[in-house]
Parts: structure tokens; sequence; C-alpha cells
């Protein structure tokens, strides 16, 4: 893989680090000077304890709870194009949230861009006002004074208690992006600052975004990342699609590393799509990027986020192409790939999903399996698969009343031809089964449960909904 990721030996910076480092350097240098004299305010007074540990509940806050399925975008439009038009833009082409970013960096023009989305009908994730960016990046959150660039727990509250009340006047305003690929000597303070959102601001988002990686050691990274920093939800990045032509194959082994965490400990799971080409990536077709995210959600996705929405400037390296709006504010075909996909297929179906638990995912009929990914075996719901190559994604509802249901996403393993599979059920399990219609958001019986045959096209895929009887 050419980014930067997380794997069984080393970790280093990806290509966000690129997009990120002006707007670091901007907004902490605006934040530092008041942070460094409060800090200094401190120093020799009684040491404040950080509050009992948070509830990991989740469910009352936005992107997470409610039935909505999440659908962001990373870049969005610059300060100049921050406007009631654009934002519409965004709303127009099925997107649910925004992440700011691409120099919307203080505090004026982050109100201005939330008041756009107020209009538009969107949530904003907070990810550059300065006095957050400071204490999640500048600082170090201990109340030991001897530690260097060191900031209390009292005024990490101070400051991320000021944004909020700049902010949540707005219905837009969701929560803060904390902090984009930690580190893992990041997450003390990541914690302490993810734990104090929760605690002054309850229905706000404290959300970051992990590296992507592999192996044991990317294991730890995880782990420690969700027992030190105790968010609410584990979001990744990684991007498959290489110039050469070829897929990044430890996608699969990042993804099923990611749904082992996040089941692990009772989190969703988000994850971000390759919409451009850059250094070493290739430009995706509707297909590649239908195809990465119903790969996503047969691995349990609980949210969907684009990278990118606005194309980041040559400036900032890495040799970045066109995404879904050019620089100069031009629509490209992948606006109306992603219009479609997002209005036509993703908010339906994520909609059946986002309430269900992942129970397993197995690839059928694929040759050379990818690394860490579980072939196809008869078990209880199907007695085999036979055809093309598809990923199989089963899920259950934790609702006790359908117990004896299974949703089961057949994703196509191409996004360059459509395939045929024909999946033969268990009797004793699969007494009736429903394919879902995402034009009419309902289910459709089946005629014969025992044999569904299933086409899909390339990067698609089918839901259907197994159903047992009370002796089942």
């Amino acid at each position: 893989m050419s980014d930067h990721d997380v794997t069984t030996s080393s970790l280093s910076l990806s290509r966000r680090d690129v997009l990120r480092a002006a707007a670091i350097g901007a907004s902490l240098a605006a934040a530092a000077a008041p942070l460094a004299a409060s800090a200094n305010r401190q120093a020799g007074a009684a040491a404040a304890e950080p509050a009992a540990a948070v509830s990991a509940d989740c469910s009352n806050l936005p992107l997470v709870g409610g039935p909505e399925f999440p659908i962001g975008i990373f870049w969005p439009p610059p300060p100049f194009e921050t406007n009631r038009d654009r934002y519409q833009e965004i709303k127009d082409a099925g997107f649910t949230f925004v992440v700011t970013g691409n120099y919307l960096f203080d505090e004026f023009i982050t109100d201005y861009a939330l008041t756009q989305a107020d209009q538009a009908g969107l949530q904003v994730l907070v990810a550059d006002d300065p006095g957050v960016k400071a204490v999640t990046r500048l600082f170090t959150i201990n109340d030991d004074r001897t530690v260097p660039n060191s900031i209390t727990i009292a005024d990490a509250r101070t400051h991320i208690q000021r944004a909020l009340g700049r902010y949540s006047r707005h219905v837009s305003f969701a929560g803060f992006n904390l902090f984009d690929e930690p580190f893992p000597v990041n997450y003390p303070t990541l914690g302490k600052a993810t734990q104090i959102v929760r605690e002054l601001g309850p229905t706000a988002l404290p959300y970051s975004n992990l590296l992507p990686g592999q192996g044991p050691d990317y294991d730890t990274y995880v782990g420690e990342y969700v027992k030190q920093t105790k968010p609410p939800l584990i979001s990744f990045d990684r991007y498959p699609l290489l110039a050469d032509g070829s897929d990044d194959l430890n996608y699969f082994q990042n993804w099923v590393q990611i749904r082992k965490a996040g089941l692990t400990a009772n989190l969703p799971t988000w994850v971000y799509i390759q919409t451009l080409a850059y250094n070493n990536h290739r430009s995706p077709t509707k297909e590649e990027l239908l195809w990465q995210i119903n790969v996503s959600l047969a691995y349990g996705a609980k949210g969907i986020q684009y990278f990118t929405y606005w194309t980041p400037d040559p400036a900032r390296g890495e040799g970045f192409q066109p995404a879904l709006i050019t620089i100069d504010g031009q629509r490209t075909p992948r606006y109306d790939f992603s219009q479609e996909i997002n209005t036509s297929w993703l908010p339906q179906v994520g909609r059946q999903l986002k309430p269900l638990v992942s129970e397993l995912v197995v690839h059928a009929n694929e040759t050379h399996l990818p690394p860490a990914t579980t072939p196809f075996t008869p078990d209880a719901y199907l007695r085999s698969v036979t055809g093309g190559a598809v990923i199989l994604g089963r899920f259950a509802s934790p609702d006790s009343a359908q117990a004896d249901t299974r949703w089961l996403l057949v994703a196509n393993r191409s996004h360059k031809q459509s395939t045929t599979v024909q999946l033969r059920t268990e009797a004793r399990k699969v007494r009736r089964a429903d394919r879902f219609d995402p034009g009419t958001n309902s289910y459709v019986e089946l005629r014969d449960p025992s044999r569904i045959p299933v086409t899909v096209g390339p990067g698609a895929a089918t839901l259907l909904r197994l159903r047992g009887g009370s002796d089942a």
C-alpha cells in the first residue's frame, strides 16, 4: 500500500497529515498565547481530578444515534465558497454531515459555515476551532506542572466549554473532530478531551479518526485507542484503488481488524472511501465508489465518509486530482455518481443495517482469499453458495422479538463485472426469504426461500431478509 499506515512494525504519517498541517499551524498560533498564559496561572494550584468515566452509551449522540445512516464529507468548500448554495449542493448530493476543514480554521468562518448548514439541514463536526485544536494538538492535558507544554484539566475544560458555547446555538452543530489519525502518544490527552466533551456537552459527538494498518501491532493500536479514549465510535480511513489498476488487498484485513475491535467494544464502525486520484492512487469509477461502500457495509460499517468532497489545492502536495468538486468549484462526474448512490441506495439500505449487529463476514467462490479474510463454509442458514465471487455479511437484530430473523448483504467482490450466485438455505432456519427494494423501502417476498438466485452489478449488493418459524 502506498499510504503510510500502522503495520506490524511502524506508525507513520499519512496523506491526511499533509492536508491538515497548514490549518493546524494557523489555528494553534491563534490559541497558543492565551492557553499558555492560562496554564501558567494554574502552576502551583491544587490539581483538578478527572471526573468519573462517562457512560459508553451513544444513543443520544448526533449521527451515532437515531435511524438515519450518516453519510459525510471531508474537505468542504473553502471560506470564499462557504455559502447557502454550496451547502445546499452538499445536501442535494445526499450527504447528511460535514467535517470542517479546507481553511475553515477560525471560530468566525466556522460559525458562518454552521449557519449555512443550519439552512441546508446538514450536521457539522467542527475540526479546527482554535481552542479545541490547541487543547488536543498543541498541549498535553496534564495537571502535573512539570510536564512541558501541558495544560491543566481545568483549563482544557474552559476552552472546550467556550467552544461549546460558540457553536451549540446552531441546530447543525453535531460535535467536534478532536483528532485526525492520532498516534498512541496522543491517546491520554485525547481521552481526557473526549471525556470533557461528553461531560460538558452530552449531546455533542467527540469524534476522532484512526490511521489505517494491519497486523498484530494494529490490533494493539486500535485496542489501546478504545481503552484509553473511550470513544463513541471507531472510524478509520484506507484507500484501496491503486494507480496501476490493482486493489490493495490489505484493505480487507484492515476491515477484519476494525470490525473485530468494534464488536469487542460494542462500538459502531465508520470508514472513509476514496473519491479521487492522488499519489499512486487512481480516480474511482461509479462502480468503484459503490464497491467501497458495499464492502464496508458487508463488514458492518455504520457510517460512510467521503475523502474528499472539494479538491485540495496543488500546494498541499500528494498530486490530488479532481474529487466531487474541482478546486474552482465545478462538479465532476463523481458528484453525480455519489448523488445517485447517496439518494437511491445507501440511505435506504443503511437504515436497515444501522440497528443490526454484524454476525459474520465471509468470502464465497474466491480463488485467492485476501489476507485475514474468512472463506464461506456451510452454516445454520446457508448450505451452499455457488456461482461468482461475493462477500456475504450476515446481521442479527438486538431485539429478542426478531431472534429468528437474519439479514444477509450479498456484495459483489468485483467492481468490474456483474456476477450471479445461487444461495441454498437451510429449511430449519429459513422458512421465508425477502429481498429489500430500496425504491419502495420495503421487502418483497421471494417465491422459493430454499433456493435464492442473486445477480448484482459491478460493485453492487443485494440485501436479503431470512426468517424462520417458531419451531426453527
